[in-house]
Order: C-alpha cells, then structure tokens, then sequence
C-alpha cells in the first residue's frame, strides 16, 4: 500500500509537522526575548531575530505577522506562563499572597534575559503608540485586582486593619516590587533583590496587620 494514501501515516506526518513548528515558534519567542531586551522593541530587528533563530526572515512571518505581533506574543507568553506558576490558586491569607511576591522576584532573578526584557518594554511602553503600552496598562490594573482580593479578604477576616486601603497596598508592593528590579539589573551578582522584597514587605505587613505581626524569615 502507498504510504502517502495511509490515513495512520498522514496523521503521523502531521503531528511530526506541527511538533516541528510548535518547536520552531518556541525557539522564536526565546531568541526575541533576548533581543528586546537588548535593544528595546524599536531597535530589534525581525531579520537578525530569524537569523538568530536559523531561520529566514519569511519563515519567522509564517508564526508571526509582524514585529508587533511578536512583541505581543512575547509578553503573553511570559505572562501566562508567571501566571500559572504563581497566581494559578488565590492565596489563602495576606502572607501567603506577599510570599508569593517574594518567590516570584526570586524567579525573576534566576532568568535575567526575560526579566530585563520586562523593564526596556514597560519603560518604552510609557508611550501611548507604543504596541505594549496596552498590555502593560492591562496588565498592572490586573496585577494590583488580583493581589489585592486576598487582602480584602484578610480585612474580614480580622487579619488586617479595617481601614487598610488594599488596593493601594497592593499598588505600592507592585510598584516597589518593579523598583527593586531596577536596581537588582544594574548590578545583578551584588543585589538581592528578593531578599529586599522580602524587607519591604515584612514592613508594609507589619504596618497593616492588627497583631502587627509580619512574614515569616526567608529560610
């Protein structure tokens, strides 16, 4: 029997093609996280990004119509990724969802490439032409909603203060949070930047639970 009429091999050719091409569309997003980090989104170019990637600058367009296109699907990608490894559960109690900060900016410290990405593009985002001014618009109204639902929750619990603003606590962790990553990639060998989170929100904790207790120690 010919092979190319055999419904089983055209299925299995198939799937061969598309774990090729899912392959392909990976290898692109981590070389363009490299690039935009380095260069910011203006100055990254799709040709050195497809040579990067061993491809041509066509065949990087069949996965992505345009540099905005990839820009997005970067920063997607990222995000949905952040999510399901740190936020997938609602944290159960104030401390739990700070710990949560704190792990994550231990992450964010162990891939430097992804995150100096995230400060070149929110910076460039300022801009309102810019193709992820609204992501990143987006994506901090739904950071500082999500951290602070379990504070809310901790206020009726008794856990902390009544008069605690949470979203405005919630707004302050993130916007320290995106400081001390500043600092943290300037010099990334000498700076613990999780280790500071960890200080400032042991702090801001202590300031709003009723016991004025804080996190536990880092072990």
């Amino acid at each position: 029997m010919d092979r190319t009429q055999d419904p089983r091999a055209r299925r299995s050719a198939a799937r061969g093609s598309y774990a090729v091409g899912d392959e392909r569309r990976a290898r692109i997003l981590d070389v363009a996280v490299e690039h935009f980090a380095q260069w910011g989104f203006h100055a990254s170019s799709l040709a050195r990004i497809a040579k990067d990637v061993g491809i041509t600058q066509g065949g990087l367009l069949h996965h992505f119509r345009s540099k905005e296109d990839l820009l997005v699907s970067v920063l997607r990608h990222s995000d949905e990724q952040d999510i399901a490894r740190f936020f997938a559960t609602e944290a159960r109690s104030a401390v739990e969802a700070f710990e949560t900060l704190v792990a994550l900016a231990a992450y964010n410290a162990a891939r430097p490439g992804r995150t100096r990405m995230f400060n070149v593009l929110a910076a460039e985002a300022g801009e309102r032409g810019h193709p992820a001014h609204e992501f990143f618009t987006r994506r901090y109204r739904t950071v500082i909603g999500h951290s602070a639902r379990p504070l809310r929750a901790a206020v009726e619990r008794g856990e902390l203060r009544a008069d605690t603003d949470c979203e405005g606590v919630a707004a302050e962790a993130a916007a320290v949070m995106d400081g001390l990553q500043l600092q943290w990639a300037l010099a990334p060998d000498t700076y613990d930047m999780a280790g500071r989170l960890h200080t400032y929100l042991d702090r801001l904790l202590r300031s709003v639970t009723v016991d004025g207790s804080g996190l536990p120690a880092r072990p």
